[in-house]
């Protein structure tokens, strides 16, 4: 069986380097917001090149106290609009919905997934006071036409970074577009820990030290709260061993981005579209290729005949949050593009231990499914 991801043998490559970052945490005696965060912190912002990185527990987290501290600085209130792709995974709208913020859905790019500028213009209203950007699969949105869009409004721009740490448009990578951006370290993600993990980034220095204290109580100083706060910090264990992962990770994105250029050039199933018809020079660092995700119009048989023939995949995802009971109050609304992506994509493996053999394979079989 070709895996769809395979953890183990990610990991097993930094073995070593890992057992020793947990093994020197545990040796500290110092467990929560010690050094080992302040160093990941201050290296996940030089990849970035951004002011800061607030560790915090999960990505959703990282989304909900961006939102949050907003809220807490004036620059939002409840009932405020928020704009974000339709076809988004379900923490992305979560987020706005546990701020008491408007959801506005709108249509994606049916090329690349990801915001339609266009769509986000008609969308805008009085009520609009913020754009939710979802860098989805690993592609980054369209940025400089959201920001141009952004300060036309006076709006403020959340990127959601989770699927795509490392893509850039003109040298410039995700979290350091927006006003600030939400990461997931989630251990399937491209930049993944061994658990829970996710960190905010902005250039923000206000914003900055509202999320600080948003994650540790609302409390700047030890039992002096500023604020109604939560627990979400990213423990001393996960930042050490994010460190020993980061310092990789443009490694192993190249060679997803090999794995990607070989499907993308030798699939030619007219039934099976490709999630690029070509990469060009200019366009190659702005997809980091987290999913490789393929569009068939009998997605059920294609994913069936690869399965039968020891190929993993997986759906990314099935149902639009619009349909999900969690949010029943929209289920009847129509997202026509939306619902079309969500009834047709298909991710194919791809992972930095993903040989070109089993890639080949991969390739003959969808070549070969009628």
């Amino acid at each position: 069986m070709i895996p769809f991801l395979d953890l183990k043998a990610i990991n097993a490559q930094y073995r070593q380097e890992l057992i020793n970052a947990c093994t020197d945490v545990i040796d500290s005696g110092w467990y929560i917001t010690g050094k080992y965060l302040e160093k990941f912190e201050q290296n996940f912002s030089k990849y970035c090149g951004v002011k800061h990185t607030i560790g915090v527990a999960n990505g959703l987290d990282a989304l909900i106290l961006t939102l949050r501290a907003w809220k807490e600085l004036g620059k939002l209130k409840e009932g405020d609009e928020v704009i974000v792709p339709a076809n988004t995974y379900i923490a992305s709208i979560l987020a706005i919905t546990e701020n008491k913020l408007k959801v506005v859905l709108v249509e994606p790019d049916l090329n690349t997934y990801n915001l339609c500028p266009q769509n986000v213009q008609k969308a805008i209203t009085e009520k609009t006071k913020a754009i939710l950007a979802v860098h989805l699969y690993g592609q980054i949105a369209p940025m400089p036409e959201i920001m141009n869009i952004a300060k036309e409004h006076n709006l403020l721009v959340l990127e959601d970074s989770a699927q795509a740490h490392g893509a850039e448009i003109d040298c410039k990578k995700v979290g350091n577009w927006g006003h600030a951006s939400g990461f997931s370290f989630y251990p399937g993600k491209n930049l993944g820990a061994l658990g829970d993990a996710g960190a905010i980034t902005t250039n923000d220095d206000e914003l900055a030290e509202m999320l600080k204290a948003l994650r540790n109580y609302g409390s700047h100083k030890k039992y002096e709260n500023l604020v109604p706060g939560v627990n979400s910090r990213l423990d001393e264990i996960q930042a050490a061993m994010l460190d020993v992962k980061l310092a990789y990770l443009d490694k192993e994105t190249e060679h997803r981005r090999k794995i990607a250029q070989i499907y993308l050039s030798k699939i030619k199933n007219p039934n099976i579209i490709l999630p690029l018809n070509d990469i060009n020079a200019e366009e190659y660092k702005q997809h980091v290729w987290h999913l490789f995700v393929v569009r068939c119009a009998n997605r059920s048989a294609l994913q069936a005949f690869l399965s039968e023939n020891g190929v993993q995949t997986l759906i990314h995802y099935p149902i639009p949050p619009h349909k999900q009971q969690a949010y029943k109050e929209w289920n009847n609304l129509s997202f026509p593009i939306s619902e079309q992506i969500h009834q047709e994509v298909l991710s194919l493996p791809i992972s930095p231990t993903m040989t070109f053999d089993e890639a080949n394979r991969v390739i003959e079989l969808c070549n070969q499914f009628k």
